[in-house]
């Protein structure tokens, strides 16, 4: 229910008019490649923080495509920008990722605690994602030509903008109230559907319905297993792995990740969680390690993926060493802050 009800409101603000409008507002004032990387990776972690990064994605990756190349640069750096800031943005909050909806689910951490565990890491890490990327991509970023573009024509539903920000803002309050996040946004959600200048159907076709049912097929794949394979001596044996101690904890899951991807490793480490001292640190561990852990490889989460499916839509086509040869910096980087944020 929480990730249909940010995906309505996410198709609400792509139909809307509002992601052209911030895209021209970039166009019109970053006017070096590098002011121009900034913008995209602030854009995308902090949309990401809130609103789940692979609609993030969905919406962004075809925007700085069209954005780049209309200001004669290359696609690819800032593509990549999207993908990895989307992934280090959404580890700040419950709503950032599909993993972190469901450990809020299970670990019922409040709103508030979880992004002050997690929020300074996701900052620092865009940081990071930023100089990596420019320095990785040089030749790109040491230009110093001022970057000029035509002003593109966009259509924009002025009263339907106004109407989305705002709902949006107040889903965003209510998560920091301690509203459950999963009623706060099926509730904005279903408000925003009843609307005259937009249709339904046409928000509709933007929700991503394969991802909700694979996340339904994960569940119960899930609870049989707990049931039926996870013995009380299996999870003695891999308790004594040590998993209560941050950095071992860290290390599975992020491996675990790139084994499995993100979301079934949580679901794998749920019944491990139980038997662990303290829970809340735990899930916020697996929580920062299983999403870092995404930007290694091309496969590592379906933002990477979605970012590289659109782009080769476009004509632009990054490649597995393409995106290691910055992911993989960026994800050692970010774990290593991460964990020791976490344990001392």
């Amino acid at each position: 229910m929480l990730l249909l009800g940010i995906m309505i409101v996410v198709a609400s603000l792509r139909l809307s008019g509002f992601f052209a409008i911030a895209t021209v507002w970039v166009m019109e004032r970053a006017k070096r490649p590098l002011i121009l990387l900034c913008a995209v990776v602030a854009t995308s972690g902090v949309f990401s923080s809130f609103l789940v990064n692979d609609a993030i994605c969905l919406v962004l990756a075809p925007l700085v495509l069209e954005l780049t190349v209309a200001m004669g640069r290359k696609p690819m750096p800032y593509l990549l920008a999207v993908a990895m800031a989307s992934n280090v943005g959404s580890s700040a909050t419950i709503t950032g990722n599909p993993q972190n909806i469901m450990i809020g689910s299970f670990s019922h951490i409040p709103y508030t605690k979880f992004i002050l565990a997690l929020g300074p890491i996701a900052l620092v890490g865009l940081v990071v994602t930023v100089a990596l990327v420019a320095l990785l991509h040089r030749n790109e970023f040491a230009d110093a030509t001022r970057l000029e573009a035509p002003k593109p024509e966009i259509h924009v539903n002025r009263v339907l903008v106004i109407r989305t920000l705002l709902a949006t803002c107040a889903m965003i309050a209510l998560f920091f109230v301690g509203i459950v996040p999963a009623k706060a946004a099926i509730i904005i959600g279903g408000l925003l559907l009843l609307t005259r200048r937009v249709k339904s159907r046409r928000i509709y076709e933007e929700i991503d319905w394969s991802l909700l049912l694979m996340f339904v097929g994960l569940f119960i794949i899930v609870a049989g297993a707990e049931r039926v394979l996870l013995s009380p001596e299996l999870i003695a044996a891999i308790g004594g792995l040590h998993l209560d101690e941050v950095p071992v904890l860290s290390a599975v899951t992020a491996v675990l990740s790139n084994i499995v991807s993100n979301v079934p490793a949580v679901l794998v480490m749920k019944p491990f969680v139980s038997s662990l001292e303290d829970h809340d640190t735990a899930w916020l561990v697996i929580a920062m390690a299983s999403t870092l852990a995404g930007n290694l490889t091309v496969l590592g989460s379906i933002a990477n993926l979605i970012v590289v499916q659109r782009a080769a839509g476009g004509g632009v086509t990054i490649g597995f060493w393409d995106y290691f040869r910055v992911g993989a910096p960026l994800t050692i980087t970010t774990l290593v802050i991460g964990t020791l944020w976490l344990w001392l």
